[in-house]
């Protein structure tokens, strides 16, 4: 695994954001001073997650309304889906996401 760095505070205070890694695109939610990233396309409809917004826990796709746990990207109940989601930690001031192959020939 390869820890991509992004100093936090270069990032926006919006609760969701997109960030473009390279040719990546993904998407960052930010709530209670917690990080979590997740692939930036809902796998229901392929709408832009970072449109969307937080709701309990879980972020809400500004198309269909379909929602992802924070914690872990699996859909609501009875929605059947999950978001692809990547381990994050936090070292300083940075913000450290971590990618698996195939993305290191990206880097």
């Amino acid at each position: 695994m390869k820890w991509i760095k992004i100093a936090i505070a270069s990032l926006s205070p919006a609760d969701v954001q997109l960030i473009n890694l390279k040719k990546q695109k993904l998407v960052l939610v930010r709530k209670d001073n917690h990080f979590y990233v997740f692939k930036n396309k809902c796998p229901h409809a392929g709408a832009d997650l970072s449109n969307g917004w937080c709701k309990n826990d879980y972020l809400v796709c500004p198309i269909h309304r379909y929602s992802y746990q924070l914690k872990n990207g699996k859909g609501a109940k009875g929605q059947g889906d999950y978001l692809k989601h990547y381990p994050v930690k936090i070292a300083g001031d940075q913000l450290l996401i971590g990618l698996k192959e195939p993305w290191f020939k990206f880097w």
